[in-house]
């Protein structure tokens, strides 16, 4: 508990110095900034701290950042091959610290570093890990500041704030999460803050374990994982959170969007994922989907953006796709949530599992998204459909769903669970709890009927409804209305009646009388 409350503080703490330091910029633009420098303080001294391990063997002390970079440099290639990127200790982020306040060039000095760090790996097997990793990490913005010199005091302003954070001296065990929680805590608050376009790329920790623990069911490790949305990487992250990172063979993900491109790379070494084992990719996956080679893969989880518009038969090449073809039709261009679906079913292993956050609508549409549901309920593939709770992600009250999906289903039937009472408020977004992510992960293993809340359905009859998922056709809603007593409500409006007989009876002598004495006047 003490833990906790420590962590808690430090995160409040974070969010603080987040928004003082920010002035007037838009937080979500400033988020980089302070994400970034975080990441920079991260690896100087995760890199630092694994040579001292190393060297203090024979020399108790050793101090890498106290090191000539000349002499440094000697072991330039090979700490690139096990650490997959190198710093020069001059450009270490406690030695550019020091002199960030005096060095009226610092935001040059901080692009040569960043620059420096990438180039590291140029020619490696890390490069790909490395390359444009601080691209939005612009020292010239204006909105830092209209000169260099406040240009120069936000970022050094910025760095003492990184700098004073107490986030451990080494990196065992907690010290590691500890970075690691704090980089993922900003990115929900800035996320949270940030409307829709936040909830694009970071999906909620407790959505996160309820999806990796319906991929991973009783699976003590698994071969690979993939998410073709992968955001920030918090739904990867979950796998090696729960299972350990030594039991999650590789980490596979791809996205569209820059910005959180290199904010999944930066989580995957903040969270001390090797840089060979997780491979992240800019594309858009439904055009151009990397890893085909490398699938098929074990664990699929993914939260995609909902219902966007994507090429769809407007492009004769995705027209032909084998990722495609075996549903008949093409998800329609101005909703691609079952484009996703389909691609993420050609990518899975025969024996894997994907859990993925559907958009509601998908579950019940006609047209072309009818036609794809009957092909995955006539070929068996869908094994659980969840409705969520609403305003459980950032920037949208919407109750989504999750579709499980498996090719190798022992049984006929499709589990319905409705879990969208399953939560509780906090602030001013719904969280599921470990107790409500307990009650769902038991109803979807014990795969039996609890009267308004699941129902076991032979696929057979979901085919002849129109092949809808929707939950609510399969599961009752509870009535929670006050039960009504007829007698008790007949007895009630007879007294009512007669209450109003006789007031009717008064107001009409009332009246008699005023008359009666008018006629004597």
């Amino acid at each position: 508990m003490a833990a906790n409350n420590q962590r808690d503080e430090l995160h409040k703490t974070i969010w603080r110095i987040a928004n003082d330091l920010r002035g007037s910029v838009d937080g979500w633009d400033f988020k980089q900034y302070v994400l970034d420098m975080l990441f920079y303080r991260y690896v100087s001294e995760n890199l630092c701290d694994y040579i001292n391990e190393g060297e203090r063997e024979s020399d108790p002390s050793f101090d890498y950042a106290t090191m000539s970079d000349d002499r440094a440099a000697g072991a330039k290639e090979e700490i690139v091959s096990e650490k997959g990127y190198f710093i020069l200790p001059s450009q270490l982020f406690a030695n550019v610290l020091a002199n960030a306040r005096h060095d009226k060039d610092l935001n040059i000095t901080l692009e040569n570093v960043f620059n420096a760090i990438e180039g590291s790996a140029k020619g490696t097997e890390s490069e790909g890990d490395l390359e444009g990793l601080f691209q939005d990490f612009e020292v010239n913005n204006k909105k830092l500041g209209n000169t260099v010199d406040a240009r120069n005091d936000k970022l050094a302003a910025i760095m003492e704030a990184i700098g004073a954070l107490d986030l451990g001296t080494t990196f065992s065990g907690a010290d590691i999460d500890t970075f690691g929680d704090a980089y993922e805590y900003l990115m929900a608050m800035y996320a949270s803050n940030a409307g829709k376009s936040g909830g694009e790329y970071f999906t909620p920790q407790c959505v996160s374990e309820l999806l990796a623990r319906l991929a991973i069911e009783d699976r003590d490790e698994v071969a690979s994982v993939y998410d073709p949305a992968c955001g920030s990487g918090s739904l990867l992250l979950r796998f090696a959170k729960i299972l350990g990172e030594e039991h999650v063979g590789e980490f596979y993900g791809q996205e569209k969007n820059l910005t959180t491109y290199n904010l999944c790379r930066m989580n995957m070494f903040l969270h001390n994922i090797p840089f060979n084992k997780f491979h992240i990719a800019y594309d858009d996956t439904l055009t151009d989907p990397h890893f085909t080679e490398e699938a098929p893969f074990e664990c699929i989880v993914s939260n995609p953006p909902y219902s966007t518009k994507w090429e769809g038969d407007k492009n004769p090449v995705l027209a032909t796709d084998p990722r495609f073809t075996p549903a008949g039709v093409l998800a329609p261009p101005s909703k691609s949530d079952l484009a996703f679906t389909m691609h993420m079913l050609s990518m899975l292993k025969e024996s894997g599992t994907a859990a993925i956050v559907e958009f509601p609508g998908v579950l019940y549409r006609g047209g072309k998204e009818k036609k794809i549901r009957e092909y995955l309920l006539k070929e068996n593939y869908v094994d659980t459909v969840i409705q969520l709770p609403a305003d459980l992600f950032y920037g949208t009250t919407i109750a989504t769903c999750i579709l499980v999906l498996k090719k190798a289903k022992t049984d006929t039937s499709v589990l319905f669970v409705d879990a969208s009472q399953e939560f509780v408020r906090r602030d001013t977004q719904n969280v599921l709890t470990e107790e409500n992510r307990t009650k769902i992960l038991d109803a979807v293993v014990a795969r039996e009927d609890v009267e308004y809340f699941c129902a076991s359905v032979d696929r057979s009859a979901v085919l002849e409804n129109d092949a809808n998922l929707s939950v609510s056709s399969y599961v009752e809603k509870e009535d929670t209305r006050e039960k009504i007593d007829i007698k008790e409500l007949n007895s009630r409006i007879e007294g009512i009646v007669a209450r109003e007989a006789e007031l009717r009876a008064q107001i009409d002598a009332i009246i008699a009388d005023l008359e009666g004495n008018g006629d004597e006047q």
